[in-house]
């Protein structure tokens, strides 16, 4: 079933469209720092709707990103609103030579532009593991689970399925040089919206792709994939993402695997 946009998984624990974060009371027809609350929580787009993402690459970390809401006071033309809009490009779902289906731009997208969202249903940890453990080593798996670490060293997780419920992000395949990377959008609520961004300047007709392990564009020590034992390849999947580091497996995440 097509959704555009994340909806509450069958656990029913999370509810996505749930409005939890106050408005701003913003009167002009698009917010500015530092009078709006919203863009004073984290990072903002430039003026050319674009993620800035030369400031986040000078940092070792990311500042979160939080759009203005349907409870705020600006306008619908607010240039804090974007992924919330949803997809603007022109994307085709294409069969590959060698990786099943995958998506292409017919347009060319320049670097920091949004693209998609990774849509689906939003689980509970108990439920994701569920879902994940119950899978065979030939089931497509779709199940993203997005860890953000907090400066106090807690960690936020959110998991989405698009198995069933989804929309063109499942389709997006894995990269070891990619030319997307992934930003949790929040919107109404903390449950963020996890949004696929350019990371460079992409050509109409290339084939886009992403970093499945988080890697790109964070700490390397942020991911939870490790070296795997030699009787876990059996679950693994081969990568046939034909870059100069292709790391031959897609990325593993032993903890998905285990009882949580």
């Amino acid at each position: 079933q097509y959704s555009p946009d994340s909806v509450a998984g069958a656990d029913g624990e999370i509810d996505p469209t749930e409005v939890t974060f106050p408005g701003c009371s913003c009167r002009s027809s698009s917010c500015a720092v530092p009078e709006c609350p919203c863009l004073c929580r984290g990072e903002n787009y430039s003026s050319s709707l674009c993620l800035r993402l030369a400031e986040q690459q000078e940092q070792h970390f990311s500042r979160p990103v939080f759009e203005c809401n349907s409870l705020c006071q600006c306008g619908d033309g607010c240039q804090n609103r974007l992924v919330q809009r949803g997809l603007q490009l022109r994307l085709q779902v294409f069969r590959t030579e060698r990786k099943g289906w995958g998506v292409r731009a017919l347009e060319p997208v320049p670097r920091g532009s949004f693209v998609c969202e990774y849509a689906g249903e939003v689980l509970g940890s108990a439920e994701a593991h569920r879902r994940i453990q119950a899978q065979t080593a030939q089931d497509p798996n779709y199940i993203i689970a997005v860890r953000e670490h907090l400066h106090d060293g807690r960690v936020m997780e959110t998991f989405v399925d698009p198995t069933h419920i989804g929309n063109v992000g499942r389709f997006l395949n894995h990269s070891c040089e990619p030319n997307l990377f992934m930003v949790p959008v929040r919107v109404d609520s903390m449950v963020p919206k996890l949004a696929l961004f350019a990371a460079t300047d992409i050509s109409a007709g290339e084939e886009l792709s992403y970093d499945y392990s988080g890697r790109f564009h964070n700490s390397p020590a942020t991911s939870r994939e490790h070296k795997p034992l030699e009787e876990e390849n059996r679950l693994r999947k081969p990568c046939y993402c034909g870059s100069r580091t292709c790391a031959s497996f897609l990325p593993w995440d032993s903890s998905l695997f285990s009882t949580p």
